[in-house]
């Protein structure tokens, strides 16, 4: 019957993914010997089927029976993801970070000592603390602002007496497939909001045109503006640590609701807002870049390839918010159609 497979993802889905099919066969098992002895030969029915259910009880409470611990920081339901992810996160900026030292001592072979030395340095002091530290901060506040405990805040005095008034009619549906969320999906978007903090905080002064003299490296022409770079950084890290949060809640949903469409919604605008406050600001972009290209000899003043990179630099501001503004509203529309192609 549908109620039972309802309840039975109720258990499950807070327990350790590794637990989740023993202990759906043992709860199907066990509810099908309370059913038959209930009956004594008759025919099933609905009635039978939530005494049963009430019996056993919340299925909050039950999953907590198949736990150790009842508190967590991040818990059970979350944990082989959280794993997962910070696996996954920390091989992919391992690889940036190696390929950006191999890039260097290829262009700068005499450095390699020193490009060595702050390699394995900035890894242990810094690397590992952000990656560590953004991804456990946002499935802690994934697990926090989960489901079961947003019911905690409400004072609604029923809702609050969950435990007490309880019932298997309570119980919500198994997820529509049309609402579901691929784990790939937050997998994808958390690993790319990382590795652009890790790009943008360490190797930012590769981020430019690169300009190579008789076959030689020589410089990067960059495109942002070096000396107010680092008044921005702390911005850039605030709002790609809110896609990392917004990622790890979609992890936690399992699916698209009314609730993680407004969280999506507010992170998505609050970066917005972020974006434009500093891309548009004057100190944001290099005031020099076209001068230091002319500089260099990558092109000459007045010519025609000299006019179409003026032309595209000048709409870059325009371009990047355009790209990022429809990424992020396609973001939350597509969570808004979901929900509502579901109904």
């Amino acid at each position: 019957m549908e109620m039972i497979e309802r309840y039975v993802y109720a258990v499950t889905k807070r327990l350790p993914e590794a637990q989740r099919q023993d202990v759906a066969d043992e709860l199907r098992g066990l509810i099908e010997d309370m059913l038959n002895e209930r009956v004594q030969g008759r025919d099933i029915t609905e009635e039978d089927v939530e005494e049963v259910l009430l019996e056993l009880g919340n299925p909050r409470n039950l999953a907590r029976q198949y736990r150790d611990t009842k508190k967590y920081v991040i818990g059970p339901e979350l944990y082989d993801l959280y794993i997962l992810v910070l696996k996954i996160a920390l091989i992919s900026v391992v690889t940036v970070s190696t390929a950006v030292f191999i890039i260097q001592i290829i262009l700068n072979p005499i450095n390699t000592l020193d490009y060595f030395i702050n390699y394995i340095v900035s890894f242990i002091t810094t690397t590992i603390p952000i990656v560590f530290g953004w991804t456990t901060l946002a499935f802690a506040l994934a697990e926090y602002f989960g489901e079961d405990n947003l019911k905690k805040l409400n004072i609604d005095k029923e809702k609050l007496n969950l435990d007490k008034e309880w019932k298997p009619e309570n119980l919500a549906p198994i997820p529509d497939p049309k609402r579901q969320i691929k784990r790939s999906e937050p997998i994808i978007g958390i690993i790319f909001y990382v590795l652009i903090i890790m790009i943008l905080a360490f190797s930012n002064d590769y981020f430019g045109i690169w300009i190579f003299q008789d076959g030689e490296f020589s410089t990067v022409v960059p495109f942002l503006n070096e000396e107010t770079y680092g008044s921005f950084l702390i911005l850039i890290l605030i709002v790609f640590g809110f896609g990392i949060v917004k990622e790890c809640l979609k992890f936690r949903y399992e699916k698209w609701t009314y609730t993680l469409v407004i969280f999506t919604a507010i992170v998505n605008l609050i970066s917005i807002a972020m974006i434009m406050f500093m891309i548009t600001g004057a100190q944001f972009w290099n005031p020099n870049f076209m001068n230091e290209l002319i500089q260099y000899g990558f092109v000459t003043e007045a010519s025609q390839s000299y006019e179409s990179i003026r032309l595209i630099w000048e709409q870059l501001t325009l371009w990047t918010l355009i790209l990022l503004i429809f990424g992020l509203l396609l973001d939350i529309a597509i969570g808004w159609f979901k929900v509502r192609k579901a109904k």
